[in-house]
């Protein structure tokens, strides 16, 4: 037998000089090599024992007995469920819209669990399936969002999720709930809540989508059908005393010596700064209204309407099926919470409801990472608080191949020339940055959605590639008198 041939005495695939594989049954094979790693790492920890046949078969017996992915796994435990006829503080487990270290939990679930948490869509079924537009003119924004929780966590031992940890959250499943398989996306009226392009789109408007499997599509917008990525626009942890104050006073800071014109960066009509802790619309779980604890809590809670260092309303899509979050924790327990899901959502929700916003379910497993918190993330701030989370995309995502790119540079609509300024090429992906005077930002949009080809031709397109204007969407009047922007180069109705 030349050299090349000969077994290799010291690999770990032979025992007393002979290849495993040929001492292994037929039928064997397969199973062999799929576990080869694991077993020889099982067998090796047993000093001076080679890893005979016995022991590889026998390590592979236990890795499988102990281990219940070898079984059916279980039904989801159900521990947040939700009644959308009833209102968000009617629920069995009452829901809560603030971020507050004393909102009590209303559930635990144990680290490596597979359960499943149900939510209201984020106005708390305030938006209704019909052809008005009035309910979004009229939307309280003080009440958003409705999120389910806050969620206990502790390990297999009982021993609760601590401060400094790191909370690791996997996505196994999501979607919306049974017999409510429809959503809306909305334009808030430019005087209440408004959007980043509520400068040229001042009315409130609505859309209703429906759902067929991954599909939607809907009568407010013919033509349009296409897959969604489904996922929580917001899931996060609740913040410590500590870490509560930095966000209230920074967020006050901005909004009290912040901008004050209607614009930004000299063309974009601004929203409210910061939404600052406010008792009109407040609900805080289990803790009776108007007492004495929810007065003082409602005086200090957060406002769930941006991202901050607990994740919150991060808006990622890409938080879908498979994703896994690492978020960090402040309080014993974590006390996580999820909520405001989309069927389906573009980069930056530049309508400011720009989402497809439904009811729907999650189904988690949770890890605590012991001292995660010091290992895994770099404080960004003067604090070891001021950190971020970690995503981890997940594998599910449509598959789009062609698409139709638009390109915005820093030239406002009054022709002005600003110096790389990405907001007026405004709230699309960023292209270039380098290049002065202009910013180069694009918006891509895949052109298997449509019904028709969109793309520009010699013998033209009986719509084309443009922006038009339903008159048969859902929209109400705008009666206010705050600056409108309009383009003067615009054509159509």
């Amino acid at each position: 037998m030349s050299p090349r041939n000969q077994p290799n005495r010291n690999s770990p695939f032979t025992t007393a000089g002979t290849p495993i594989y040929h001492q292994l049954p037929r039928l064997a094979l397969v199973s062999f090599f799929e576990s080869r790693w694991w077993t020889f790492l099982e067998a090796g920890s047993h000093e001076n024992t080679p890893p005979t046949i016995s022991n590889t078969l026998t390590s592979r017996f236990h890795r499988h007995s102990n281990n219940s992915s070898s079984m059916a796994p279980s039904t989801p435990r159900l521990v947040v469920p939700v009644d959308l006829k009833k209102k968000p503080w009617e629920q069995k487990l009452p829901l809560h819209n603030r971020w507050h270290p004393e909102i009590p939990s209303v559930a635990e679930v144990k680290t490596g669990e597979f359960f499943r948490i149900d939510m209201v869509d984020c106005t708390g079924g305030a938006i209704k399936d019909d052809d008005s537009a009035t309910d979004v003119k009229h939307a309280d924004h003080s009440t958003v969002h409705y999120l389910s929780g806050p969620i206990r966590v502790v390990d297999e031992e009982g021993i609760p999720a601590n401060p400094g940890d790191l909370l690791a959250v996997e996505i196994c499943n999501l979607g919306p709930l049974p017999g409510e398989e429809w959503g809306f996306t909305a334009i808030f009226d430019r005087e209440n809540g408004g959007g980043f392009l509520t400068d040229h789109f001042p009315c409130a408007t609505k859309a209703i989508w429906y759902f067929e499997g991954i599909y939607a599509y809907s009568p407010h917008i013919p033509g349009v059908r296409f897959p969604g990525l489904t996922h929580p626009g917001i899931i996060g942890t609740a913040p410590s005393m500590e870490l509560l104050n930095i966000w209230n006073e920074r967020e006050r800071e901005l909004e009290e010596n912040g901008l004050k014109s209607f614009k930004l960066c000299e063309v974009l009509h601004s929203r409210p700064l910061a939404n600052l802790p406010s008792t009109k619309g407040c609900l805080l779980g289990k803790i009776p209204e108007r007492s004495r604890e929810w007065e003082k809590i409602a005086n200090e809670a957060a406002r769930t309407i941006p991202g901050r260092e607990n994740g919150g309303n991060c808006d990622i899509k890409n938080l879908s099926r498979g994703s896994k979050i690492y978020l960090p924790v402040f309080v014993e327990g974590a006390n996580f919470s999820t909520g405001d899901m989309h069927f389906s959502q573009g980069d930056g929700e530049v309508s400011f409801c720009g989402a497809i916003e439904m009811s729907g379910f999650l189904e988690l497993k949770c890890e605590i990472i012991r001292g995660g918190m010091k290992e895994y993330l770099t404080p960004m701030g003067p604090t070891p608080l001021h950190v971020n989370p970690i995503f981890e995309i997940g594998p599910v995502e449509p598959r789009f191949s062609e698409w139709l790119v638009f390109e915005g540079i820093s030239v406002d609509e009054s022709g002005r020339q600003h110096y790389l300024d990405a907001s007026v090429a405004y709230k699309r992906r960023i292209s270039g940055i380098v290049d002065a005077p202009n910013a180069v930002a694009t918006l891509a949009i895949p052109t298997a959605i449509f019904d028709q080809d969109i793309r520009p031709k010699r013998n033209k397109l009986p719509v084309g590639p443009r922006v038009v204007r339903n008159p048969n969407i859902p929209r109400c009047s705008y009666d206010g008198n705050l600056p409108i922007t309009k383009n003067p180069g615009a054509t159509g109705s």
